[in-house]
């Protein structure tokens, strides 16, 4: 998706969208079926009391006949007991479909959003995503669950209730039909004002979720900088935006739904007082017309709930829509239909040829331009170079979070575009310099590398990352909870579970941004010494900072400006590269 990500996920309201919604109805085509038959059932005995009622007034009340109203009353029992048990019916069963579906639809775009490219993140908010996955599926979720059963409920009785009325008393049912348009009218140009209201609000209430989600996942930058303040004023300015915006919904809302009640029970006011002048007259009974009363109750209450439900529709639609366009979006990099098969035993042999690279949010300047590279399987490379030089761009390109503008990467000969991703991602281990811990325990941390591993390959992981000895001190040992991201742990820490948590995978290739960068003397040894194990017949980048880690590279290539400028041994570099000498005397210099 192109940088207009945010602006292409939002909202239109043409409730037309709501068609998407039927794939994932079909599944429960059977409890619709029997939900359609409750909500027949339910409309049909609201029908059936006005002309029970009808019978009441006509056979019973007018005439005096105490047998006709027990009969009569015995049959609005049954039409009372009726509607309740289909009303209960329609109800679990659209309930039960609103929420297995709204289940489904979340399923789906939570599957649809961790396999998409990196570049689709760099470009989309993530609280704009949070927001698709929690609040517009919690509205579809209101409007399967309830809305649209409300809503066909409604039509069913406006539609059977004006057929009723017409059956009843044509004349007065004209007179009633006539202030239609009146009612209708303002429906539509109204509507469209509360549909903009609607998308605007549903904005707002994004930004309150970007926001929040961007200043609490950034805590320790806010506090160490003393932003607080000001990130409550930004979040309380969102909230302040999203309020005013939700009351202008309201009150657009509140108006429309007032101005057809008032129009609407006007009309009926209008037409009872018509109808007694009837009465009076000896035109119609008065069964007819408490009938009649009844259905225009019934219809004007369905009107007044279409009118409702129509901006809940309208606002579901957005959302539908929205999350329609978020699953169309079709990753970038994916696996080939017909994947190369790779070795998951034999090191792997990796090769830049001619790799120009550029990132989609920066395409002004190539990351990597025309790199060429042959690394013979079982070497370690170390990658020196100034910052932004594109040392991590490599690391991106291996782990095929890119693919190149140009130019091919190969593993063992073969392109990694007819490699699966699986395949290539499997075999390969990577330990970042900021490393992600997730919320759970030290064992379940590791795990991540490999949710296959015993518990015995955890504790040898743990132990050859040096991680075992700070583990085994904690309350419950590796079955410690460390917080989310790891709050409870040291930097030091967290970077050793990571490194753990890849010496688990067993990767043929290793890809180390500066593994050891946040650990003290004692342990950088430990780890160092672990590491030259580790990398034996094992492939293995690491992105250097250090001396240590660069004397034990087979290879150290000095990167500039996404080039190679040279590459040599750690004493080659020094004579020949005055940008390498530079590079250690101020870097690796501590080290030394």
């Amino acid at each position: 998706m192109s940088s207009k990500n945010t602006a292409e996920l939002r909202p239109k309201g043409d409730v037309k969208k709501l068609q998407s919604l039927l794939h994932y109805l079909k599944p429960y085509r059977v409890r619709m079926a029997f939900a359609i038959v409750a909500l027949v059932i339910s409309s049909s005995s609201v029908l059936g009391m006005g002309a029970a009622l009808r019978y009441l007034v006509d056979e019973g009340l007018s005439k005096g006949d105490s047998v006709m109203l027990d009969h009569a009353f015995e049959i609005l029992i049954g039409v009372i007991m009726l509607l309740s048990i289909s009303t209960f019916t329609r109800f679990y069963l659209v309930s039960y479909i609103g929420e297995s579906v709204v289940a489904d639809i979340r399923n789906d775009v939570y599957r649809h959003l961790v396999e998409m490219h990196i570049g689709f993140f760099e470009t989309t908010r993530t609280g704009e995503l949070v927001s698709r996955l929690t609040t517009d599926t919690t509205l579809l979720q209101t409007v399967v669950g309830s809305t649209l059963s409300v809503a066909a409920r409604n039509l069913l009785l406006l539609v059977g209730g004006l057929g009723l009325l017409c059956y009843t008393n044509a004349r007065l049912t004209g007179y009633l039909l006539m202030i239609v348009p009146l009612v209708v009218v303002p429906i539509i140009l109204l509507g469209r004002r509360v549909r903009a209201s609607a998308r605007e609000s549903q904005s707002r209430v994004a930004d309150i979720s970007s926001q929040a989600e961007e200043s609490i996942n950034a805590i320790r930058t806010v506090q160490s900088m003393t932003l607080e303040n000001y990130e409550k004023e930004r979040f309380a300015s969102d909230v302040d935006n999203a309020l005013q915006a939700s009351l202008n919904r309201i009150r657009l809302r509140a108006f429309l739904t007032a101005f057809v009640i008032m129009l609407v029970f006007g009309a009926i006011v209008t037409v009872l007082w018509m109808g007694g002048k009837d009465v009076i007259a000896g035109r119609i009974s008065h069964g007819q017309l408490s009938a009649f009363v009844f259905y225009s109750v019934v219809v004007a209450g369905a009107v007044g709930a279409i009118s409702e439900v129509w901006a809940d529709l309208q606002r579901a639609a957005g959302a539908a829509e929205r999350l329609s366009e978020l699953l169309s979006v079709v990753p970038e990099i994916t696996s080939p239909p017909l994947a190369v098969a790779v070795s998951k035993t034999a090191p792997a042999q990796i090769s830049f040829e001619h790799v120009t690279f550029t990132y989609p949010t920066r395409p002004e300047k190539a990351a990597i331009h025309d790199f060429t590279l042959d690394i013979k399987a079982g070497q370690t490379v170390a990658l020196v170079g100034p910052s932004g030089a594109g040392k991590t761009t490599l690391f991106q390109l291996l782990m095929r979070f890119y693919d190149p503008d140009s130019g091919v990467v190969r593993l063992n000969g073969t392109d990694m575009k007819l490699l699966s991703l699986a395949d290539l991602r499997g075999m390969t281990g990577i330990v970042p310099q900021d490393p992600v811990i997730f919320y759970g325990t030290a064992r379940d941390n590791i795990r991540m590398g490999n949710i296959t591993a015993s518990d015995d390959e955890v504790m040898q992981a743990a132990k050859a990352a040096s991680a075992l000895e700070f583990l085994e001190k904690m309350p419950q040992g590796l079955d410690t909870f460390v917080g989310e991201k790891g709050v409870q742990l040291s930097g030091g820490q967290r970077q050793r579970i990571a490194i753990a948590r890849a010496l688990v995978r067993n990767p043929r290739l290793l890809l180390l941004d500066e593994a050891t960068s946040s650990l003290d003397s004692e342990n950088e040894h430990i780890i160092q010494e672990a590491m030259v194990r580790l990398m034996e017949g094992r492939t293995t980048f690491v992105i250097a900072h250090r001396l240590a880690t660069i004397t034990r590279a087979d290879v150290i290539v000095l990167v500039n400006g996404g080039k190679i400028e040279a590459m040599g041994t750690h004493k080659e570099l020094l004579v020949k590269s005055p940008l390498y000498a530079r590079l250690a005397e101020l870097q690796f210099k501590t080290a030394a």
